[in-house]
C-alpha cells in the first residue's frame, strides 16, 4: 500500500525550514504532495502559481515529490487525491495549540486521515515567510533563509534586480 501524504501551507515564499519538513516528509512516506493553499481572504507576494513553480524548482531532486494546490477544506482535497496523511511542521510550542485544533477539527470531518506533526530543524525554529519578506523588503539578504531561487524571486519582487 502506497502511503500517500499531504503538506499543506501558504509557502509564501517557501523557506529552508518548509524545505526540511518537505525532505524528511519524503524521507517517510511512498509520495508527497506539497499543497499550495489558495486562500483568498489572504493578500500574498507571490501568486499560486509562482509559489507552485518556486516549489517544484527547490523540490526537482526529490523525485517522490509533487506540487500541487487546492482551495476550499484540506479534507476534501485529500479525498480527491486519495491521500490519508497530513504532514505539519511545528517551530515551537505556540504552533502546537493552533496546530492541535485544526488536526482535531480534520479529525472531525474525516477519522480515517492522520495528522503528523514533525519538528523543525532547531536552526529554523524562528523561521516563517512572514520575517523572510519583511527583511527582503528592507534589501537585506535572506540567502541563509531561502534557497537562491527563492531570494532572486524576492529581489524581483522588491525591485532590487
Amino acid at each position: 500500500m502506497t502511503i500517500k501524504a499531504v503538506c499543506p501551507g501558504s509557502f509564501d515564499p517557501v523557506t529552508y525550514g518548509h524545505l526540511d519538513i518537505i525532505q524528511r516528509a519524503a524521507n517517510v512516506f511512498d509520495h508527497v504532495i506539497v499543497a499550495v493553499l489558495n486562500n483568498s481572504s489572504k493578500k500574498p507576494l507571490f501568486t499560486v502559481e509562482e509559489r507552485m513553480e518556486l516549489l517544484r524548482e527547490v523540490t526537482r531532486d526529490m523525485s517522490n515529490v509533487e506540487v500541487d494546490s487546492f482551495n476550499g477544506l484540506l479534507i476534501d482535497y485529500m479525498k480527491k487525491k486519495g491521500a490519508n496523511t497530513i504532514v505539519r511542521g511545528l517551530r515551537a510550542v505556540s504552533d502546537f495549540e493552533y496546530e492541535l485544533q485544526v488536526a482535531s477539527i480534520n479529525r472531525k470531518l474525516d477519522d480515517s486521515i492522520e495528522t503528523f506533526f514533525m519538528m523543525t530543524n532547531n536552526k529554523y525554529s524562528y523561521l516563517s515567510s512572514s520575517i523572510v519578506k519583511e527583511i527582503a523588503k528592507y534589501h537585506a539578504s535572506v540567502s541563509d533563509l531561502v534557497p537562491p531561487e527563492v531570494e532572486e524571486a524576492l529581489m524581483k519582487k522588491f525591485g532590487q534586480v
